[in-house]
Formats: structure tokens, C-alpha cells, sequence
């Protein structure tokens, strides 16, 4: 949510920073509401200031024994003026939230022109694109002819964009998330959090995946939502809170499922498990102060970067262009990891600074060491990674001539040994 203050202070900067997302210009529309809203609230404390005064006068006319019909009817005219400027209050506040809600946040000026991935900055590479002596497959082709991947009968039992996996593959997958937790907790300092799965409106908001993208996520019958990341309950801790500086910077992760109706992307990936209504992915969130924010976004994006060097996949770091810089976020690096089958890169980790974006949404304040009042936090979030997708670049990337897959070092206490799946 926006500062309703920096529209003030300069309509023509607010208008100018959106526009580079290809937004139009909105402040005059903002502020014509924050002007009815505060002429009507204005207007309102006057009236009470003297409804309060004719209700002494009533007081006073009464023990001296006057007359007292006109102040109460003044009285009566009052009350009905304030019942009617309350609402002119409310309703302009409410149309003032309706515009402010639907807007993204406001880029860092780092971010690179642009409007769409071409645009998008390589800031550097890790590793060199595998040469194979035979022609690499894919990861459905590799999961099927070893009989460990069925979409078959997922789509029999749940639909298109699903997927079964089975024995060892399925084993690979589950080695994966929990080799994933235990480094970022272990090495990188992570708590681990076990949260819901469902989450209310409040916190769908608080994270800006509402009013927005709502098409985009499944909601259950009473009116809750299947989380499409663990970044939503994880940046839920912040609302509604005050947290003292010295609990800050506060990082969490979680291994989680994740549900998303994928609305957006019909006709693209129809083929394997690179885009499900069904992953699982390791999050992590940071929940800081202004001033720590920029290194921790670095931060994340390092931690996120060691899960793909220890895997020994080849990848790379990408600035988002302002077009394709997704909503909440005030910057976003995305990792990229090549995919021998499909030869290309293809996104495995999105590393988000939200700045006080998200915390505003949902109300999320720290108490500084020094100073009076409380200041509204920052919120980051990044994918620890997307395990589907890092499972499919393991399998492509470490695939032999006949078929078979080779277990990445790291992965192998987490299968109890086995080196090789086929």
C-alpha cells in the first residue's frame, strides 16, 4: 500500500515513479478522494465541536428554566449532518483504498527500463553450459521411461498440471526439500516455521496477493485461501504487530506445499511439472528494518544462489526489468538455472525487498532502539527454491547416456546412500 503523504507531497513524482510499470497517471483521482475525505471530516469535528457546545447551552438554558426547543432542534439538525458527513468521510476513504490497492509498489531506481524479460539485466553466471556426448532429454521423458513420473493418472485423479512421482524419483524429491531446510537453518541461520496451508483474507491482503490476484489462488468453501507460498503466513508474523528493533532482522523458512490456478498461463509448460497447481517449495522470508533491508535482500539472494552452486547446477543471477518486476516488489533478482532437456534457462528462485510495502497493507511496525513512535518494517521474501523445478534440473542435469540419473553429492545422507536412480 502507498504512503497517501507522498502523493501529497508530489503528485507529478508518484505518477512519473508508476510509470514506468505503464501505469497511468492516478494521483488527481487519489487526492480528489483525500480531499473529500478530510473536507468531510473537517466539516465533522466543526459540527461536534458544536454539538458539544449546544449540549452545555441545553444544560445550562434548563436549570435556569428557559426555553430550550430551538437548541434541540439545532441539536437534531447536527446529528443528522454528522450521520451524513460520516458517510461522505467513508465512502471517500473507501474509494481512496480502492485505487491506492490495486496500484504496485514504487521501484527502486536501480531497476532497468524495460517492459518485458528482454529487458531484463544478467548480473553474473555460475558455471558453464554442460556439453553431453549424446542428446540430453527431457525431465518427463527421463521420469517416464524409468516408470517414476505418471501424468497419466494424475489427470485421472485430479486434473491437467499435476503430477505422481514414484519410489526412488519421489525419494529425490523429498531428499531435495529437507536437504534445502536443514541449509538454511543450519548454515544460514533460518527459523524454521510449520504453518497453515489456508490463511484469511487479512493476510492474503497484508501480502498483496488481494484484491488483485485472487483468480490466481483457490479458495475453500469458508472463505479461506490455499496459500500459494509459504511467504504469505510466513510475512503474516508481521501483522497487526510492533516488534522491538532488537528482534530484527527476523528470518524464517518454512517447506511447504504450494496451490496456484496458474489462470495466467494457459498453453505455456503443458508438458511435465515445470508449471503445477501442485509444488513444493522452500521460502524464505525477512522481516526487518529500513536500514537492513538492501543487505538482506542481498543476503537472501546469496543463500538462495548456494542451494544451486552445492547442487552443482549452472545458473544465473537477473536483475527484473520494470515490466516484468512483479507486484509487491520494489526489486527482484531472479535465479535462473539451465536446463539441459529443454536448453534454456528457465526461472528456479525469485528474490523479492517488498520495502514497507507489504508491512503497510498489514500494519506491520518495529519500535526503534532510539526515537519515539513506531516505524512501519521491511519485508523480503525468496524462494529457497521452488523444489519441483530444482528436482527437474538435478534430473536433466545429471542424466546419463541410458537413461539413468546420478544423485548430486549433497542429496546423498538425505537418500540413505543410493547414487543413482534408474
Amino acid at each position: 500500500m502507498h504512503d497517501i503523504r507522498v502523493v501529497r507531497a508530489d503528485p507529478a513524482a508518484f505518477d512519473a515513479a508508476l510509470a514506468r510499470r505503464g501505469i497511468e497517471p492516478v494521483s488527481t483521482a487519489i487526492l480528489a478522494r483525500d480531499e473529500a475525505r478530510r473536507t468531510a471530516q473537517t466539516v465533522l469535528q466543526e459540527k461536534q465541536s458544536r454539538r458539544n457546545a449546544i449540549a452545555k447551552e441545553i444544560g445550562m438554558a434548563k436549570r435556569q428554566g428557559g426555553d430550550t426547543a430551538a437548541l434541540e432542534a439545532e441539536a437534531i439538525a447536527l446529528r443528522d449532518d454528522m450521520t451524513a458527513l460520516e458517510a461522505t468521510a467513508s465512502e471517500a476513504e473507501r474509494e481512496q483504498t480502492a485505487l491506492l490497492e490495486i496500484l504496485p509498489n514504487t521501484l527502486d531506481p536501480e531497476v532497468p527500463d524495460g517492459t518485458d524479460e528482454t529487458a531484463n539485466v544478467v548480473l553474473h553466471q555460475n558455471g558453464d553450459i554442460p556439453a553431453y556426448s549424446f542428446l540430453p532429454k527431457q525431465h518427463f521423458e527421463l521420469g517416464e521411461a524409468l516408470g517414476l513420473m505418471d501424468f497419466g493418472t494424475a489427470t485421472k485423479i485430479a486434473g491437467a498440471r499435476f503430477t505422481i512421482l514414484k519410489g526412488t524419483l519421489a525419494r529425490l524429491e523429498r531428499a531435495l526439500g529437507q536437504w534445502m531446510l536443514a541449509l538454511h537453518t543450519e548454515a544460514h541461520g533460518y527459523t524454521e516455521a510449520s504453518v497453515p496451508l489456508l490463511v484469511n483474507d487479512a493476510v492474503a491482503y497484508g501480502t498483496d496477493k488481494l484484491p488483485k490476484f485472487a483468480d490466481d489462488l483457490f479458495r475453500t468453501t469458508d472463505g479461506r485461501w490455499l496459500i500459494p507460498t509459504a511467504e504469505v503466513p510466513l510475512t503474516g508474523f508481521a501483522m497487526d504487530a510492533i516488534i522491538p528493533e532488537a528482534e530484527l532482522p527476523m528470518r524464517l523458512t518454512a517447506l511447504t506445499p504450494c496451490f496456484r490456478s496458474e489462470a495466467g498461463s494457459a498453453g505455456r509448460d503443458t508438458r511435465g511439472m515445470l508449471r503445477q497447481h501442485q509444488f513444493w517449495k522452500v521460502e524464505m522470508v525477512t522481516i526487518t528494518t529500513p536500514e537492513q533491508s538492501s543487505e538482506e535482500h542481498e543476503r537472501m539472494t546469496r543463500c538462495a544462489e548456494r542451494v544451486l552452486s552445492d547442487l552443482g547446477l549452472t545458473w544465473r543471477r537477473v536483475f527484473l526489468c520494470a515490466g516484468d518486476t512483479g507486484f509487491g516488489a520494489a526489486r527482484t533478482y531472479d535465479l535462473e538455472v539451465w536446463l539441459p532437456g529443454q536448453q534454456a534457462w528457465r526461472e528456479i528462485s525469485s528474490c523479492s525487498n517488498t520495502r514497507d510495502f507489504q508491512a503497510r497493507r498489514m500494519n506491520g511496525r518495529f519500535k526503534p532502539k532510539e526515537g519515539k513512535g513506531n516505524v512501519f518494517l521491511h519485508t523480503l521474501n525468496g524462494s529457497g527454491v521452488a523444489v519441483g523445478r530444482a528436482l527437474i534440473a538435478v534430473m536433466e542435469t545429471y542424466q546419463q547416456e541410458d537413461g539413468s540419473i546420478t544423485v548430486p553429492d549433497v542429496l546423498l545422507p538425505f537418500m540413505g546412500g543410493l547414487g543413482r536412480i534408474g
